[in-house]
Protein backbone atom coordinates (compact mmCIF):
# COMPACT_ATOMS: atom_id res chain seq x y z
CA UNK A 1 0.00 0.00 0.00
CA UNK A 2 1.57 3.64 -1.13
CA UNK A 3 1.30 6.31 1.38
CA UNK A 4 1.40 10.11 1.09
CA UNK A 5 1.61 12.28 4.42
CA UNK A 6 1.60 16.01 4.83
CA UNK A 7 2.59 17.59 7.98
CA UNK A 8 1.06 21.08 8.87
CA UNK A 9 4.39 22.64 11.05
CA UNK A 10 3.63 25.34 13.63
CA UNK A 11 6.17 27.19 16.52
CA UNK A 12 5.28 24.15 19.20
CA UNK A 13 2.88 21.42 17.33
CA UNK A 14 2.24 19.88 14.42
CA UNK A 15 -0.64 17.85 12.10
CA UNK A 16 0.31 14.89 10.39
CA UNK A 17 -1.65 13.36 7.65
CA UNK A 18 -1.12 10.28 5.70
CA UNK A 19 -3.23 9.48 2.55
CA UNK A 20 -3.22 5.81 0.93
CA UNK A 21 -3.41 5.85 -3.13
CA UNK A 22 -7.16 5.69 -3.05
CA UNK A 23 -7.43 9.17 -0.59
CA UNK A 24 -8.59 7.40 2.26
CA UNK A 25 -7.35 8.92 5.22
CA UNK A 26 -5.02 6.70 7.31
CA UNK A 27 -3.54 8.40 10.06
CA UNK A 28 -4.33 12.21 11.02
CA UNK A 29 -3.54 13.49 14.59
CA UNK A 30 -1.89 16.58 16.18
CA UNK A 31 1.49 15.71 17.52
CA UNK A 32 4.12 17.67 19.31
CA UNK A 33 7.45 19.02 18.13
CA UNK A 34 9.37 15.69 18.77
CA UNK A 35 10.88 13.67 15.59
CA UNK A 36 11.26 10.60 17.71
CA UNK A 37 7.26 10.79 17.86
CA UNK A 38 6.41 12.14 14.15
CA UNK A 39 9.33 9.38 12.93
CA UNK A 40 7.43 6.43 15.06
CA UNK A 41 4.13 8.04 13.55
CA UNK A 42 4.70 7.31 10.72
CA UNK A 43 5.79 3.98 11.01
CA UNK A 44 3.05 2.56 12.35
CA UNK A 45 0.55 3.21 9.32
CA UNK A 46 1.87 0.16 7.95
CA UNK A 47 2.37 1.05 4.27
CA UNK A 48 4.90 2.39 1.86
CA UNK A 49 6.05 6.02 2.59
CA UNK A 50 5.84 7.51 -1.01
CA UNK A 51 6.70 10.97 0.38
CA UNK A 52 6.64 13.53 3.04
CA UNK A 53 5.07 17.11 2.35
CA UNK A 54 6.36 19.40 5.08
CA UNK A 55 5.30 23.19 4.83
CA UNK A 56 8.20 25.40 4.43
CA UNK A 57 7.47 27.45 7.70
CA UNK A 58 10.22 29.17 9.70
CA UNK A 59 10.89 26.15 11.42
CA UNK A 60 11.45 23.44 9.02
CA UNK A 61 15.18 22.49 9.23
CA UNK A 62 15.10 20.38 11.95
CA UNK A 63 11.95 18.42 10.63
CA UNK A 64 13.10 18.15 6.92
CA UNK A 65 16.93 17.04 8.01
CA UNK A 66 15.60 14.42 10.77
CA UNK A 67 13.10 13.15 8.37
CA UNK A 68 15.60 12.68 5.59
CA UNK A 69 18.08 11.17 8.01
CA UNK A 70 15.63 7.94 8.68
CA UNK A 71 15.16 7.64 4.86
CA UNK A 72 12.04 9.59 4.02
CA UNK A 73 11.63 11.22 0.87
CA UNK A 74 10.70 14.71 2.09
CA UNK A 75 8.95 17.61 0.17
CA UNK A 76 9.49 21.16 1.03
CA UNK A 77 6.28 22.80 0.27
CA UNK A 78 6.13 26.13 -1.34
CA UNK A 79 3.14 27.25 0.64
CA UNK A 80 2.54 30.70 -1.30
CA UNK A 81 1.59 28.85 -4.56
CA UNK A 82 -0.45 26.22 -3.28
CA UNK A 83 -4.40 28.27 -3.88
CA UNK A 84 -7.41 25.88 -2.64
CA UNK A 85 -10.93 27.27 -3.84
CA UNK A 86 -11.60 30.61 -2.45
CA UNK A 87 -15.39 29.39 -1.71
CA UNK A 88 -14.43 27.20 0.72
CA UNK A 89 -17.05 27.72 3.90
CA UNK A 90 -14.26 25.53 6.33
CA UNK A 91 -10.56 25.30 6.48
CA UNK A 92 -8.46 23.82 9.08
CA UNK A 93 -5.10 22.24 9.59
CA UNK A 94 -6.70 18.92 8.97
CA UNK A 95 -8.51 19.75 5.99
CA UNK A 96 -5.72 22.14 4.45
CA UNK A 97 -3.22 18.92 5.12
CA UNK A 98 -6.12 16.37 3.60
CA UNK A 99 -5.94 18.43 0.52
CA UNK A 100 -1.85 19.27 -0.12
CA UNK A 101 -1.27 15.30 0.65
CA UNK A 102 -3.98 14.81 -1.97
CA UNK A 103 -1.51 17.35 -4.16
CA UNK A 104 1.60 15.47 -3.47
CA UNK A 105 -0.59 12.01 -4.36
CA UNK A 106 -1.29 13.21 -7.99
CA UNK A 107 2.18 14.46 -8.46
CA UNK A 108 1.44 18.49 -9.06
CA UNK A 109 2.19 19.73 -5.12
CA UNK A 110 4.38 22.95 -5.64
CA UNK A 111 7.83 22.77 -4.17
CA UNK A 112 10.30 24.32 -2.85
CA UNK A 113 14.53 24.07 -2.82
CA UNK A 114 15.98 21.48 -0.04
CA UNK A 115 19.08 23.25 0.75
CA UNK A 116 21.89 20.92 1.46
CA UNK A 117 22.47 20.88 5.19
CA UNK A 118 26.43 21.67 5.28
CA UNK A 119 25.84 24.21 2.61
CA UNK A 120 22.82 25.75 4.29
CA UNK A 121 24.87 26.44 7.44
CA UNK A 122 27.51 28.67 5.70
CA UNK A 123 24.65 30.72 3.53
CA UNK A 124 23.45 31.23 7.03
CA UNK A 125 26.41 32.30 8.45
CA UNK A 126 26.99 35.10 5.86
CA UNK A 127 23.13 35.72 6.64
CA UNK A 128 24.19 36.59 9.78
CA UNK A 129 27.14 38.45 9.01
CA UNK A 130 24.50 40.31 7.14
CA UNK A 131 22.71 41.09 10.01
CA UNK A 132 25.99 42.19 12.25
CA UNK A 133 26.72 45.00 9.59
CA UNK A 134 23.53 46.33 9.62
CA UNK A 135 23.95 46.65 13.20
CA UNK A 136 27.40 48.11 12.94
CA UNK A 137 25.99 50.81 10.40
CA UNK A 138 22.99 51.17 12.96
CA UNK A 139 25.67 52.55 15.78
CA UNK A 140 27.21 54.58 13.46
CA UNK A 141 24.49 56.24 12.32
CA UNK A 142 23.53 56.94 16.02
CA UNK A 143 26.92 58.89 16.46
CA UNK A 144 26.56 60.63 13.59
CA UNK A 145 22.83 61.76 14.39
CA UNK A 146 24.39 63.02 17.91
CA UNK A 147 27.57 64.85 16.47
CA UNK A 148 25.11 66.19 14.16
CA UNK A 149 22.70 67.81 16.65
CA UNK A 150 25.00 69.19 19.19
CA UNK A 151 28.26 69.93 17.60
CA UNK A 152 26.67 70.48 13.63
CA UNK A 153 30.02 68.19 13.41
CA UNK A 154 29.54 65.77 10.13
CA UNK A 155 31.65 62.81 10.27
CA UNK A 156 32.18 60.44 7.68
CA UNK A 157 31.46 56.14 8.70
CA UNK A 158 35.22 55.33 8.25
CA UNK A 159 36.39 57.83 10.73
CA UNK A 160 34.05 56.67 13.53
CA UNK A 161 35.26 53.32 12.45
CA UNK A 162 38.42 54.45 13.84
CA UNK A 163 37.82 56.25 17.13
CA UNK A 164 38.44 55.12 20.56
CA UNK A 165 37.18 56.72 23.76
CA UNK A 166 39.87 59.42 23.73
CA UNK A 167 38.59 60.91 20.30
CA UNK A 168 35.71 61.26 22.29
CA UNK A 169 36.51 62.57 25.59
CA UNK A 170 38.32 65.75 23.17
CA UNK A 171 34.39 66.69 22.38
CA UNK A 172 33.15 69.17 24.02
CA UNK A 173 30.31 67.51 24.84
CA UNK A 174 28.10 67.18 28.26
CA UNK A 175 29.33 63.99 30.14
CA UNK A 176 25.97 62.36 29.44
CA UNK A 177 26.24 62.54 25.70
CA UNK A 178 29.73 60.97 25.96
CA UNK A 179 28.67 57.99 27.89
CA UNK A 180 26.40 57.70 24.84
CA UNK A 181 29.00 57.89 22.29
CA UNK A 182 30.97 55.32 23.83
CA UNK A 183 28.27 53.11 24.47
CA UNK A 184 27.68 53.33 20.53
CA UNK A 185 31.18 53.35 20.05
CA UNK A 186 31.93 50.24 22.52
CA UNK A 187 29.08 48.08 20.28
CA UNK A 188 30.59 48.97 16.59
CA UNK A 189 34.06 47.68 18.02
CA UNK A 190 32.40 44.47 19.44
CA UNK A 191 30.30 43.70 16.16
CA UNK A 192 33.27 44.46 14.19
CA UNK A 193 35.40 42.20 15.66
CA UNK A 194 32.59 39.37 15.15
CA UNK A 195 31.80 40.38 11.82
CA UNK A 196 35.66 39.59 11.59
CA UNK A 197 35.65 36.51 12.67
CA UNK A 198 32.78 35.44 10.59
CA UNK A 199 34.09 36.23 7.84
CA UNK A 200 37.24 33.95 7.84
CA UNK A 201 35.14 31.64 8.47
CA UNK A 202 33.06 32.19 5.49
CA UNK A 203 35.73 32.68 3.07
CA UNK A 204 37.37 29.46 4.25
CA UNK A 205 34.24 27.62 3.25
CA UNK A 206 32.85 29.85 0.59
CA UNK A 207 35.94 30.20 -1.64
CA UNK A 208 35.51 25.78 -2.61
CA UNK A 209 32.65 26.53 -4.26
CA UNK A 210 33.58 26.77 -8.35
CA UNK A 211 31.28 29.54 -8.46
CA UNK A 212 33.11 31.83 -6.55
CA UNK A 213 36.02 32.13 -8.57
CA UNK A 214 33.81 32.81 -12.15
CA UNK A 215 32.08 35.44 -10.14
CA UNK A 216 35.12 37.03 -8.87
CA UNK A 217 35.33 38.22 -12.24
CA UNK A 218 32.18 40.24 -12.62
CA UNK A 219 32.43 43.84 -12.82
CA UNK A 220 31.13 45.00 -9.71
CA UNK A 221 31.40 41.97 -7.42
CA UNK A 222 34.13 41.47 -4.69
CA UNK A 223 34.11 38.58 -2.08
CA UNK A 224 31.49 39.05 -0.49
CA UNK A 225 28.74 39.61 -3.21
CA UNK A 226 30.59 36.80 -4.91
CA UNK A 227 30.17 34.65 -1.54
CA UNK A 228 26.40 36.06 -1.48
CA UNK A 229 25.53 35.23 -4.97
CA UNK A 230 27.19 31.83 -4.73
CA UNK A 231 25.42 30.98 -1.85
CA UNK A 232 22.28 31.95 -2.07
CA UNK A 233 21.73 30.62 -5.63
CA UNK A 234 22.56 26.90 -4.90
CA UNK A 235 21.94 24.23 -7.50
CA UNK A 236 21.75 26.43 -10.56
CA UNK A 237 20.23 23.66 -12.20
CA UNK A 238 17.07 24.08 -10.61
CA UNK A 239 16.79 27.09 -12.68
CA UNK A 240 15.76 26.31 -16.63
CA UNK A 241 17.33 29.86 -17.62
CA UNK A 242 18.69 32.98 -17.10
CA UNK A 243 15.55 34.70 -16.67
CA UNK A 244 14.11 32.47 -14.11
CA UNK A 245 17.44 33.16 -12.25
CA UNK A 246 17.06 36.91 -12.89
CA UNK A 247 13.24 36.47 -11.55
CA UNK A 248 14.05 34.88 -8.06
CA UNK A 249 16.82 37.45 -7.61
CA UNK A 250 13.72 39.89 -8.17
CA UNK A 251 15.29 42.04 -10.84
CA UNK A 252 12.65 41.37 -13.47
CA UNK A 253 9.83 43.91 -13.74
CA UNK A 254 6.20 42.55 -12.18
CA UNK A 255 3.32 44.30 -13.73
CA UNK A 256 -0.10 42.56 -15.03
CA UNK A 257 -1.25 44.20 -18.18
CA UNK A 258 -4.95 43.84 -20.11
CA UNK A 259 -5.49 45.65 -23.44
CA UNK A 260 -2.47 46.78 -23.46
CA UNK A 261 -3.14 48.79 -19.86
CA UNK A 262 -1.06 48.07 -16.50
CA UNK A 263 -3.92 46.85 -14.40
CA UNK A 264 -1.50 46.17 -11.09
CA UNK A 265 1.44 44.50 -10.08
CA UNK A 266 2.65 41.13 -9.28
CA UNK A 267 4.36 39.75 -6.36
CA UNK A 268 7.44 42.19 -5.77
CA UNK A 269 8.51 40.05 -3.27
CA UNK A 270 8.93 36.74 -4.46
CA UNK A 271 12.04 35.34 -4.87
CA UNK A 272 15.34 35.95 -2.60
CA UNK A 273 15.65 39.29 -0.88
CA UNK A 274 19.73 38.65 -0.38
CA UNK A 275 20.27 37.98 -4.13
CA UNK A 276 18.35 40.98 -4.65
CA UNK A 277 20.24 43.35 -2.70
CA UNK A 278 23.55 41.70 -3.91
CA UNK A 279 23.03 42.76 -7.69
CA UNK A 280 21.54 46.16 -6.81
CA UNK A 281 24.79 46.26 -4.94
CA UNK A 282 26.81 44.87 -7.42
CA UNK A 283 25.06 47.15 -9.75
CA UNK A 284 25.92 50.21 -8.10
CA UNK A 285 29.91 49.38 -7.86
CA UNK A 286 29.62 48.33 -11.44
CA UNK A 287 28.84 51.64 -12.79
CA UNK A 288 31.27 53.47 -10.73
CA UNK A 289 34.23 51.54 -11.86
CA UNK A 290 33.16 49.83 -15.14
CA UNK A 291 33.42 52.56 -18.00
CA UNK A 292 31.12 50.37 -20.61
CA UNK A 293 28.22 49.52 -17.69
CA UNK A 294 28.44 53.27 -16.63
CA UNK A 295 27.69 54.50 -20.51
CA UNK A 296 24.96 51.96 -20.57
CA UNK A 297 23.43 53.01 -16.73
CA UNK A 298 23.78 57.07 -18.49
CA UNK A 299 21.57 55.99 -21.37
CA UNK A 300 18.88 54.38 -19.02
CA UNK A 301 18.93 57.77 -16.96
CA UNK A 302 18.10 59.91 -20.03
CA UNK A 303 14.77 57.79 -20.30
CA UNK A 304 13.77 56.64 -16.86
CA UNK A 305 14.65 57.49 -13.18
CA UNK A 306 18.17 56.42 -11.39
CA UNK A 307 16.43 53.58 -9.87
CA UNK A 308 14.80 52.02 -12.99
CA UNK A 309 18.27 52.29 -14.39
CA UNK A 310 20.05 50.73 -11.70
CA UNK A 311 17.72 47.60 -11.40
CA UNK A 312 18.13 47.23 -15.17
CA UNK A 313 21.98 46.91 -14.50
CA UNK A 314 21.08 44.55 -11.88
CA UNK A 315 19.06 42.40 -14.28
CA UNK A 316 21.85 42.26 -16.97
CA UNK A 317 24.50 41.18 -14.15
CA UNK A 318 21.84 38.38 -12.91
CA UNK A 319 21.48 37.39 -16.70
CA UNK A 320 25.50 37.65 -16.77
CA UNK A 321 26.36 35.63 -13.75
CA UNK A 322 23.76 32.65 -14.64
CA UNK A 323 26.14 32.14 -18.04
CA UNK A 324 29.17 32.93 -15.94
CA UNK A 325 28.02 29.85 -13.13
CA UNK A 326 26.93 27.60 -15.68
CA UNK A 327 30.15 27.69 -17.74
CA UNK A 328 32.88 28.69 -15.13
CA UNK A 329 34.22 31.24 -17.74
CA UNK A 330 35.18 34.71 -17.19
CA UNK A 331 32.81 37.87 -17.57
CA UNK A 332 32.73 39.38 -21.07
CA UNK A 333 31.09 43.25 -20.49
CA UNK A 334 30.72 43.49 -24.16
CA UNK A 335 28.85 40.48 -24.58
CA UNK A 336 26.70 41.15 -21.43
CA UNK A 337 26.22 45.27 -22.22
CA UNK A 338 27.93 45.71 -25.73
Amino acid sequence: MELYAWIDLHSNNNVLVVLDESDRVIYQKRLHNVLAEIAAALASCGGAIKGVAVESTFNWYWLVDGLQEVGHKVHLVNTAAVKQYDGLKYSGDFSDARHLAHLLQLGILPEGYIYPREERAVRDLLRKRSQLVRTRTTQILSIQNLLARNLAIQASGNLIKSWQDTNIDALELLPEQKMALKSNLALMHCVDEQITLLEKAILAKGKLKSEYKSLRTVSGIGEVLALTIALETGELTRFAAPGKFASYARTVNSRRESNGKKKGEGNTKCGNKFLAWAFVEAAHFAVRYDPVIARFYQKKCAKSLSVVAIKAVAHKLARACYHVMKKSEPFDVRRAFG
